[in-house]
């Protein structure tokens, strides 16, 4: 008779296994779907650091998407051993051994793989990190902008000219630029997405940021950093032009001013 209860008490267990596990795969993709619409419209528009102009914030966008790829299969991976674990039938096993499984996961899943993660993620990221700094370039100059941040606006200078802006930074397309930025005031951050990362201005220091467009083009950046009530009115506008036609630009407003 016990016998028999036990076998009856397995398969109830398998069978309410299999139909949990159904019912998890079923919400599995319901919820991977929802989760990629949302994704993928985030993808572009003029504020995505996903949609990149430029090949600071291309450099960005890469290891974002080989960063979200790699731990997609690691969570796949996972999710995998989970319904494995639920629907499958533990059966009898000594002390002993089940000791020596948990010790094996515990070592798998513990240590060995954040190690290897961690290590990937350095071996990639290290120098898509340097790639994006203000480095000396192998031929020329980067053209120099100072950019003061003030609340709540972006005071926007060319040394060795009177030309000066608020909330609008002009710069040459397929030329770096190097934006030293300050503050008046408290911490902001200046970011462009589409064209590099973002960059704190901080007080008493001088920060550099390199950014580059591709094309010619409009680009919209915004203050990254809370810095007070008017803080998400601390917007600006990067507008990029042919070299030549940034250079006549320059010079007629020089001459304007």
């Amino acid at each position: 008779m016990g016998n028999a209860r036990n076998d009856l008490e397995k398969v109830v267990r398998r069978r309410a296994g299999s139909i949990y596990g159904r019912r998890l795969n079923s919400s599995s993709f319901r919820m991977t779907g929802i989760a990629s619409c949302l994704l993928l419209s985030a993808c572009s528009g003029p504020l995505s650091s996903l949609d990149p102009a430029g090949p600071h914030a291309a450099s960005a966008a890469l290891l974002w998407w080989g960063m979200f790829g790699f731990f997609t299969v690691i969570l796949l991976i996972v999710v995998a051993l989970w319904l494995y674990a639920i629907k499958r039938d533990p059966g009898t096993v000594s002390d002993v051994e089940a000791q020596r499984t948990q010790n094996r996961w515990v070592l798998g899943g513990g240590l060995i793989l954040p190690v290897v993660s961690i290590t990937v993620i350095l071996l990639v990221g290290i120098p898509v990190g340097r790639s994006m700094l203000p480095l000396p370039l192998e031929s020329g100059q980067a053209l120099r902008v100072d950019v003061q941040a003030h609340q709540w606006r972006w005071e926007v200078s060319y040394p060795d000219t009177d030309v000066g802006l608020t909330n609008e930074l002009h710069i040459p397309a397929g030329k770096a630029v190097d934006l030293h930025l300050t503050t008046a005031d408290v911490i902001h951050s200046f970011w462009v997405p589409r064209l590099a990362g973002k960059l704190d201005t901080m007080p008493g220091r001088t920060n550099i940021l390199r950014i580059e467009a591709d094309a010619p083009g409009t680009y919209h950046g915004q203050c990254a950093e809370f810095c007070g009530l008017e803080h998400t009115d601390m917007r600006f506008t990067v507008i990029a032009h042919e070299p030549a036609t940034f250079d006549s630009w320059l010079k007629e407003k020089q001459n304007d001013d």
